[in-house]
Protein backbone atom coordinates (compact mmCIF):
# COMPACT_ATOMS: atom_id res chain seq x y z
CA UNK A 1 0.00 0.00 0.00
CA UNK A 2 1.40 3.60 -0.98
CA UNK A 3 1.59 5.97 1.58
CA UNK A 4 -0.77 8.08 0.42
CA UNK A 5 -3.53 5.31 0.25
CA UNK A 6 -2.22 4.66 4.21
CA UNK A 7 -2.80 8.25 4.94
CA UNK A 8 -6.35 8.24 3.77
CA UNK A 9 -6.67 5.09 5.33
CA UNK A 10 -5.77 6.03 8.78
CA UNK A 11 -8.15 9.52 8.78
CA UNK A 12 -10.81 6.96 8.17
CA UNK A 13 -9.76 4.85 11.24
CA UNK A 14 -9.27 8.08 13.21
CA UNK A 15 -13.12 9.15 12.47
CA UNK A 16 -14.50 6.07 13.02
CA UNK A 17 -12.84 5.55 16.27
CA UNK A 18 -14.27 9.09 17.40
CA UNK A 19 -11.70 11.69 16.36
CA UNK A 20 -13.32 14.95 14.90
CA UNK A 21 -10.18 15.37 13.10
CA UNK A 22 -6.88 14.14 12.28
CA UNK A 23 -3.82 15.64 10.29
CA UNK A 24 -0.09 14.99 9.73
CA UNK A 25 2.52 17.65 10.40
CA UNK A 26 6.73 16.76 9.32
CA UNK A 27 8.52 15.40 12.46
CA UNK A 28 11.03 17.95 13.39
CA UNK A 29 11.93 20.80 16.11
CA UNK A 30 8.71 22.34 17.36
CA UNK A 31 8.73 25.91 15.66
CA UNK A 32 8.32 27.61 19.14
CA UNK A 33 10.72 25.70 21.22
CA UNK A 34 12.62 28.08 21.81
CA UNK A 35 9.88 30.17 23.66
CA UNK A 36 8.87 27.39 25.75
CA UNK A 37 12.53 27.48 26.99
CA UNK A 38 12.33 30.85 27.94
CA UNK A 39 8.67 30.54 29.50
CA UNK A 40 10.10 28.12 31.35
CA UNK A 41 13.04 30.01 32.49
CA UNK A 42 11.33 32.96 33.74
CA UNK A 43 8.80 30.76 35.98
CA UNK A 44 5.50 30.73 34.65
CA UNK A 45 5.04 27.51 34.30
CA UNK A 46 4.55 27.35 38.14
CA UNK A 47 4.38 24.64 40.69
CA UNK A 48 4.43 22.46 37.69
CA UNK A 49 8.10 21.14 37.31
CA UNK A 50 7.51 18.04 34.88
CA UNK A 51 7.23 20.28 32.21
CA UNK A 52 10.55 21.56 32.89
CA UNK A 53 12.19 17.97 32.35
CA UNK A 54 13.63 16.61 29.22
CA UNK A 55 13.58 19.92 27.50
CA UNK A 56 15.32 18.36 24.40
CA UNK A 57 12.49 16.12 24.56
CA UNK A 58 10.19 18.36 23.94
CA UNK A 59 11.26 20.39 21.40
CA UNK A 60 11.94 17.53 19.13
CA UNK A 61 10.18 14.46 18.21
CA UNK A 62 13.12 12.59 16.44
CA UNK A 63 14.68 12.76 19.97
CA UNK A 64 11.88 10.88 21.78
CA UNK A 65 11.29 8.94 18.84
CA UNK A 66 14.43 8.06 16.84
CA UNK A 67 13.58 8.18 13.15
CA UNK A 68 10.47 9.74 13.58
CA UNK A 69 9.19 11.10 10.04
CA UNK A 70 5.72 12.31 10.92
CA UNK A 71 3.46 13.02 13.52
CA UNK A 72 -0.11 12.50 13.55
CA UNK A 73 -2.34 14.99 15.41
CA UNK A 74 -5.24 14.20 16.18
CA UNK A 75 -8.69 15.54 17.81
CA UNK A 76 -11.43 14.68 19.93
CA UNK A 77 -14.65 16.57 20.63
CA UNK A 78 -15.86 16.93 24.31
CA UNK A 79 -18.09 19.18 24.41
CA UNK A 80 -21.20 18.55 26.84
CA UNK A 81 -23.66 20.92 26.39
CA UNK A 82 -23.32 24.82 26.91
CA UNK A 83 -25.01 24.45 30.16
CA UNK A 84 -23.93 22.78 33.56
CA UNK A 85 -26.34 20.34 34.75
CA UNK A 86 -27.85 19.87 38.16
CA UNK A 87 -28.31 21.47 41.79
CA UNK A 88 -24.27 21.93 41.99
CA UNK A 89 -23.94 25.86 42.90
CA UNK A 90 -19.69 25.47 41.65
CA UNK A 91 -18.37 25.32 38.36
CA UNK A 92 -16.62 22.63 37.17
CA UNK A 93 -14.67 23.05 33.65
CA UNK A 94 -16.60 20.49 31.38
CA UNK A 95 -13.49 18.20 30.49
CA UNK A 96 -14.08 16.97 34.02
CA UNK A 97 -17.74 16.23 33.94
CA UNK A 98 -17.48 12.50 33.97
CA UNK A 99 -14.15 10.02 32.94
CA UNK A 100 -11.15 11.18 32.23
CA UNK A 101 -9.91 11.53 28.81
CA UNK A 102 -6.90 10.24 29.02
CA UNK A 103 -7.92 6.92 29.59
CA UNK A 104 -10.49 6.61 26.67
CA UNK A 105 -7.94 8.41 23.97
CA UNK A 106 -5.08 6.24 25.26
CA UNK A 107 -7.25 3.43 24.30
CA UNK A 108 -8.33 4.66 20.71
CA UNK A 109 -4.13 5.24 19.79
CA UNK A 110 -3.47 2.02 21.06
CA UNK A 111 -5.95 0.34 18.21
CA UNK A 112 -4.70 2.81 16.01
CA UNK A 113 -1.16 2.53 16.60
CA UNK A 114 -1.43 -1.84 15.60
CA UNK A 115 -2.71 -0.72 13.00
CA UNK A 116 -0.10 1.25 11.89
CA UNK A 117 2.67 -1.82 13.04
CA UNK A 118 0.88 -4.03 9.93
CA UNK A 119 1.96 -1.29 7.43
CA UNK A 120 6.12 -1.03 9.26
CA UNK A 121 5.47 1.76 11.70
CA UNK A 122 6.78 2.12 15.03
CA UNK A 123 5.11 4.49 17.14
CA UNK A 124 4.86 6.66 20.02
CA UNK A 125 1.30 7.76 21.42
CA UNK A 126 0.52 10.69 23.68
CA UNK A 127 -2.49 12.09 25.56
CA UNK A 128 -0.98 15.31 26.63
CA UNK A 129 1.13 13.63 29.12
CA UNK A 130 4.10 12.94 26.90
CA UNK A 131 7.39 15.18 26.12
CA UNK A 132 5.52 16.85 22.42
CA UNK A 133 4.74 21.08 22.09
CA UNK A 134 1.97 19.32 20.99
CA UNK A 135 0.11 22.71 19.44
CA UNK A 136 2.91 23.48 17.14
CA UNK A 137 2.72 20.54 16.05
CA UNK A 138 -1.32 20.65 16.01
CA UNK A 139 -0.51 24.20 14.05
CA UNK A 140 1.85 22.72 11.48
CA UNK A 141 -0.85 19.75 10.55
CA UNK A 142 -3.35 22.47 10.09
CA UNK A 143 -5.63 21.29 12.98
CA UNK A 144 -6.74 24.87 14.26
CA UNK A 145 -4.31 27.50 15.39
CA UNK A 146 -3.06 28.49 18.41
CA UNK A 147 -5.57 31.27 20.39
CA UNK A 148 -4.67 34.02 21.95
CA UNK A 149 -5.55 32.25 25.36
CA UNK A 150 -2.96 30.22 24.48
CA UNK A 151 -5.50 27.62 23.75
CA UNK A 152 -5.99 25.47 20.14
CA UNK A 153 -8.84 26.79 18.08
CA UNK A 154 -10.62 25.03 15.77
CA UNK A 155 -12.82 25.76 12.53
CA UNK A 156 -15.71 23.32 13.20
CA UNK A 157 -14.85 22.31 16.81
CA UNK A 158 -14.23 25.68 18.59
CA UNK A 159 -12.12 25.56 21.52
CA UNK A 160 -13.97 21.89 23.25
CA UNK A 161 -11.40 19.30 21.83
CA UNK A 162 -8.60 17.64 23.28
CA UNK A 163 -5.15 17.16 21.51
CA UNK A 164 -3.27 13.58 20.81
CA UNK A 165 -0.55 12.64 18.97
CA UNK A 166 0.57 9.85 17.73
CA UNK A 167 4.82 9.56 16.40
CA UNK A 168 5.51 7.68 13.68
CA UNK A 169 8.12 6.42 11.33
CA UNK A 170 6.14 6.78 8.39
CA UNK A 171 6.59 9.58 6.12
CA UNK A 172 3.34 10.39 5.19
CA UNK A 173 2.58 13.22 3.79
CA UNK A 174 1.80 16.38 5.87
CA UNK A 175 -0.97 18.88 5.57
CA UNK A 176 -0.66 22.86 4.82
CA UNK A 177 -1.00 24.89 7.93
CA UNK A 178 -3.98 26.88 8.71
CA UNK A 179 -3.92 30.65 9.07
CA UNK A 180 -4.67 32.14 12.24
CA UNK A 181 -8.58 33.42 12.10
CA UNK A 182 -8.18 35.66 15.68
CA UNK A 183 -8.30 38.98 13.96
CA UNK A 184 -8.42 41.50 16.44
CA UNK A 185 -10.53 39.80 18.72
CA UNK A 186 -9.45 39.75 22.71
CA UNK A 187 -12.80 38.22 23.74
CA UNK A 188 -10.46 35.72 25.65
CA UNK A 189 -8.26 37.76 27.23
CA UNK A 190 -10.91 40.21 28.56
CA UNK A 191 -12.50 37.32 29.72
CA UNK A 192 -10.03 35.81 32.26
CA UNK A 193 -10.79 36.56 35.80
CA UNK A 194 -7.20 36.88 36.45
CA UNK A 195 -5.63 38.31 33.80
CA UNK A 196 -3.41 35.30 33.47
CA UNK A 197 -3.09 36.01 29.69
CA UNK A 198 -0.46 38.95 29.84
CA UNK A 199 -0.36 39.59 25.94
CA UNK A 200 -1.49 37.57 22.80
CA UNK A 201 -0.78 33.62 22.86
CA UNK A 202 0.98 34.92 26.80
CA UNK A 203 -0.11 33.02 29.31
CA UNK A 204 1.29 33.13 33.24
CA UNK A 205 -0.05 29.94 34.76
CA UNK A 206 0.57 31.24 37.84
CA UNK A 207 -2.41 33.34 37.49
CA UNK A 208 -4.81 31.50 36.04
CA UNK A 209 -7.49 29.31 37.95
CA UNK A 210 -7.24 26.15 36.10
CA UNK A 211 -3.76 25.78 37.48
CA UNK A 212 -4.32 27.54 40.79
CA UNK A 213 -7.40 24.46 41.23
CA UNK A 214 -5.88 21.50 39.76
CA UNK A 215 -1.66 22.16 39.54
CA UNK A 216 -1.17 23.69 42.54
CA UNK A 217 -0.91 21.96 45.36
CA UNK A 218 -0.86 24.49 48.55
CA UNK A 219 -2.75 27.17 49.49
CA UNK A 220 -4.12 29.32 47.12
CA UNK A 221 -2.79 32.52 47.36
CA UNK A 222 -5.24 35.49 49.21
CA UNK A 223 -4.97 37.38 46.02
CA UNK A 224 -6.82 34.67 43.96
CA UNK A 225 -9.05 33.72 46.15
CA UNK A 226 -12.25 35.74 45.47
CA UNK A 227 -11.58 36.33 41.58
CA UNK A 228 -12.07 31.88 41.54
CA UNK A 229 -15.74 33.01 42.53
CA UNK A 230 -17.43 29.45 42.16
CA UNK A 231 -14.88 27.61 40.07
CA UNK A 232 -14.70 24.21 41.51
CA UNK A 233 -12.23 22.53 39.51
CA UNK A 234 -10.61 24.42 36.66
CA UNK A 235 -12.02 27.47 34.04
CA UNK A 236 -13.82 27.82 30.72
CA UNK A 237 -13.96 31.46 30.54
CA UNK A 238 -11.41 31.85 28.10
CA UNK A 239 -13.03 28.79 26.15
CA UNK A 240 -16.35 30.09 26.47
CA UNK A 241 -15.96 33.79 25.11
CA UNK A 242 -14.10 32.42 21.77
CA UNK A 243 -16.74 33.28 18.89
CA UNK A 244 -15.59 30.19 16.72
CA UNK A 245 -17.60 28.08 20.21
CA UNK A 246 -20.91 28.78 17.51
CA UNK A 247 -19.97 26.72 15.58
CA UNK A 248 -19.41 23.67 18.55
CA UNK A 249 -21.87 20.42 18.38
CA UNK A 250 -22.03 18.36 21.38
CA UNK A 251 -19.81 15.04 21.79
CA UNK A 252 -20.96 11.37 20.69
CA UNK A 253 -18.88 10.19 23.84
CA UNK A 254 -21.33 9.39 26.08
CA UNK A 255 -18.11 9.24 28.46
CA UNK A 256 -18.10 13.14 28.33
CA UNK A 257 -21.61 13.74 29.83
CA UNK A 258 -22.02 14.98 33.05
CA UNK A 259 -22.48 12.47 35.63
CA UNK A 260 -25.68 13.24 38.12
CA UNK A 261 -23.70 11.40 41.13
CA UNK A 262 -21.23 15.04 41.57
CA UNK A 263 -23.95 17.40 39.69
CA UNK A 264 -26.99 16.98 42.05
CA UNK A 265 -24.90 17.62 44.96
CA UNK A 266 -24.56 20.67 47.24
CA UNK A 267 -21.62 22.01 47.35
CA UNK A 268 -21.49 22.11 51.38
CA UNK A 269 -22.08 18.00 51.36
CA UNK A 270 -18.89 17.69 49.62
CA UNK A 271 -17.10 18.62 52.71
CA UNK A 272 -18.54 15.47 54.46
CA UNK A 273 -16.76 13.22 52.13
CA UNK A 274 -14.29 10.69 53.56
CA UNK A 275 -10.90 9.77 51.88
CA UNK A 276 -12.97 6.69 50.55
CA UNK A 277 -15.91 8.43 49.63
CA UNK A 278 -14.15 11.38 47.26
CA UNK A 279 -12.22 8.00 45.65
CA UNK A 280 -15.60 6.33 44.78
CA UNK A 281 -17.42 10.02 43.70
CA UNK A 282 -14.51 10.62 41.62
CA UNK A 283 -13.73 6.89 40.43
CA UNK A 284 -12.09 7.32 36.48
CA UNK A 285 -12.77 11.05 36.97
CA UNK A 286 -9.57 13.50 35.82
CA UNK A 287 -10.47 15.12 39.42
CA UNK A 288 -9.72 12.17 41.15
CA UNK A 289 -5.88 13.00 40.59
CA UNK A 290 -5.99 16.00 42.94
CA UNK A 291 -7.04 14.42 45.69
CA UNK A 292 -9.22 14.90 48.71
CA UNK A 293 -7.10 18.07 50.39
CA UNK A 294 -7.17 19.98 47.16
CA UNK A 295 -10.81 19.52 46.12
CA UNK A 296 -11.74 20.31 49.53
CA UNK A 297 -9.56 24.07 49.13
CA UNK A 298 -11.34 24.72 46.57
CA UNK A 299 -14.86 23.72 47.72
CA UNK A 300 -14.05 26.02 50.84
CA UNK A 301 -12.83 28.92 48.43
CA UNK A 302 -15.40 28.77 46.44
CA UNK A 303 -17.80 28.39 49.85
CA UNK A 304 -16.41 31.07 51.07
CA UNK A 305 -17.31 33.40 47.84
CA UNK A 306 -21.03 32.55 47.14
CA UNK A 307 -21.81 30.37 50.53
CA UNK A 308 -24.43 32.10 52.97
CA UNK A 309 -24.98 31.63 56.79
CA UNK A 310 -26.43 27.40 56.06
CA UNK A 311 -22.71 26.24 54.98
CA UNK A 312 -21.55 27.71 58.48
CA UNK A 313 -21.91 24.36 60.03
CA UNK A 314 -20.33 22.40 57.88
CA UNK A 315 -17.26 24.87 57.14
CA UNK A 316 -16.90 24.83 60.77
CA UNK A 317 -16.80 20.98 61.12
CA UNK A 318 -14.03 21.31 57.88
CA UNK A 319 -12.07 24.39 59.91
CA UNK A 320 -11.56 20.56 62.11
CA UNK A 321 -10.13 18.76 59.57
CA UNK A 322 -7.20 17.12 59.92
CA UNK A 323 -5.27 18.28 56.59
CA UNK A 324 -4.35 21.60 57.08
CA UNK A 325 -5.00 22.70 53.37
CA UNK A 326 -8.91 21.87 54.28
CA UNK A 327 -8.89 23.80 57.81
CA UNK A 328 -7.00 27.00 56.34
CA UNK A 329 -9.42 27.64 53.43
CA UNK A 330 -12.55 26.91 55.80
CA UNK A 331 -11.22 29.01 58.30
CA UNK A 332 -11.09 31.93 55.73
CA UNK A 333 -14.51 31.05 54.11
CA UNK A 334 -15.95 31.34 57.74
CA UNK A 335 -14.93 34.82 57.65
CA UNK A 336 -15.83 36.09 54.55
CA UNK A 337 -19.46 34.55 54.74
CA UNK A 338 -19.70 36.25 58.37
CA UNK A 339 -18.36 39.57 56.51
CA UNK A 340 -20.83 39.40 54.10
CA UNK A 341 -23.34 38.03 55.77
CA UNK A 342 -23.00 39.40 59.14
CA UNK A 343 -23.26 35.89 60.47
CA UNK A 344 -22.52 34.70 63.81
CA UNK A 345 -19.88 31.61 64.48
CA UNK A 346 -21.46 29.09 65.47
Amino acid sequence: MGMEQLKQDLVSRARVAGFGDCRIATAQPAAHRALFEQWIAEGKHGDMAWMARNMERRGDPVAVLPGAKSVIVLAMNYFPGAQQPGALEGKIARYAWNEDYHDLIAEKLRSLDEWLNTHGGTQKCYVDTGPVLERDFANEAGLGWNGKSTMQIHRSLGTWFFLAEILTTLPLEPDAPQRDLCGKCTRCMVACPTQAITAPRRLDARRCISYLTIEHKGSIPLEFRRAIGDRIYGCDDCLDACPWNRFAVASREAAFQARDAVFDMKLRDFLKLTVDGFREMFRRSPIKRIKRPAFLRNVCVVLGNIGTIDDLPALNEAARDEEPLIAEHAQWAIAEIQARCGAVRI
